[in-house]
């Protein structure tokens, strides 16, 4: 293995696409294709591929990791359309009329998509999210609140098997669901601590609307569209993950359920085919990063103790949590439930640092600047430090035997 000063030469090539998307966001996609080609020709010509050398090795890689890159395709294509069928449809705008004014509002808006996540995957709850904050707020929505909704979806679905990825692995591997529900302690200490002042924040900078606007009404088509296609990704999820486990890492059902039920809700609204071009954008740009991290020589973590799990958070904000989770799986003697949070929320520190923060990026543009979310967003990392101590302080670390 190729290293300077110990470090393997894949990390450094990672680490600079990183470096470039967070100075450069404006080149973001390009740089982030750069880097998945620049470590694909360097592990072609020196280092080679875990399952071989050369193009088999490659070939064989890309047949594992497939299915990854399909299903995070379809969802973030097709809940990108989704979420702009929940906004046309009026109900983002007749929330004025039930949600509380000032700030209370946007913070109950970040509760209904902590909720939301639970039961649905992060990505349409950021979505879903994002399409109610640029009605209520008129467009004009803060760095500081974007990078609170996609952490309150990240949050919410940190203790649920259904509602992030992570998760699903975990319940996939024979965990039980119970065994990361404790995660909702933690969770619920961040969303408060980012919740309150990302809404405050919203506040000063476009406050709700306190009437719905007149003449609005629902086109309740397209919500029934939105029902039906996440009834149809949750559904296809569960019935997956608990019959037939041993093949749900071999296809993208999740995936091609929510491409599937699109196109069968064709008949009763047309998509607007116009947000497709930036959320393709999008996607290509986490799917080539998801690509180069599953090429990185991670063949171990640290010893699993809460100070691990805690820097895994961290980690997860550059690195993809999903081979993250793959080894943590394989090595054991975790507890699942600080595992999960660390994992799910900890992506939230950085726009590109999960699937949600890339597909929310795609409705709001000026959310990729790496610098303004670190600076705006600053209660996001503050909520992931006082949420992993609040459920260390009360539950303490309960980890589970490898093996």
């Amino acid at each position: 293995m190729l290293s300077i000063f110990g470090i393997p030469l894949e990390f450094m090539l990672f680490g600079l696409t990183l470096l470039g998307v967070a100075v450069l966001h404006r080149y973001a996609l390009p740089i982030a294709v750069g880097g998945l080609l620049a470590t694909i020709a360097f592990k072609l010509g020196y280092a080679g591929f875990d399952a071989g050398n050369g193009l088999p090795g490659l070939a064989l890689h890309f047949a594992h990791e497939w299915v990854t890159l399909v299903n995070l395709l379809f969802l973030l294509l097709g809940f990108s359309l989704l979420a702009r069928h929940f906004e046309d449809s009026g109900v983002p705008a007749v929330l004025p009329a039930y949600l509380p004014d000032g700030w209370a509002g946007g913070f109950a808006l970040l509760v209904m998509v902590f909720v939301m996540s639970a039961f649905l995957d992060n990505i349409a709850a950021a979505l879903i999210g994002g399409a109610m904050a640029h009605a209520l707020f008129r467009g004009r929505v803060h760095i500081g609140f974007l990078a609170a909704i996609v952490a309150a979806a990240n949050a919410g679905g940190a203790g649920s098997v259904i509602g992030d990825t992570t998760t699903t692995m975990m319940w996939i591997r024979g965990i039980a669901p119970v065994e990361v529900l404790h995660a909702y302690v933690a969770a619920t200490v961040a969303l408060l601590v980012f919740g309150i002042p990302a809404a405050f924040q919203q506040h000063r900078w476009s406050p709700i609307m306190k009437d719905a606007p007149p003449d609005t009404r629902v086109d309740w088509a397209r919500l029934v569209i939105v029902a039906l296609v996440l009834a149809c990704a949750v559904t296809v999820n569960v019935v997956v993950n608990t019959r037939l486990p041993e093949v749900a890492d071999q296809f993208p059902f999740i995936g091609l359920a929510v491409a599937v039920s699109m196109l069968a809700t064709l008949p009763m609204r047309r998509p607007d085919w116009t947000v497709i071009p930036a959320a393709f954008k999008g996607a290509m740009f986490l799917l080539s990063l998801v690509a180069s991290a599953s090429l990185m020589p991670v063949e171990a973590l640290p010893a699993p103790t809460w100070r691990s799990a805690f820097g895994l958070g961290f980690v997860s904000a550059v690195f993809d949590n999903i081979p993250l989770t793959a080894l943590a799986l394989n090595q054991g003697g975790y507890d699942w439930g600080f595992l999960a949070y660390a994992v799910g929320f900890g992506g939230s520190m950085i726009w590109f640092g999960s699937s949600a923060g890339v597909a929310l990026s795609s409705l709001f543009p000026e959310a990729r600047s790496t610098g303004r979310w670190l600076r705006e967003g600053w209660h996001v990392a503050l909520g992931y430090v006082l949420g992993f101590l609040a459920l260390l302080l009360t539950l303490g670390w309960q980890p589970h035997a490898p093996g």
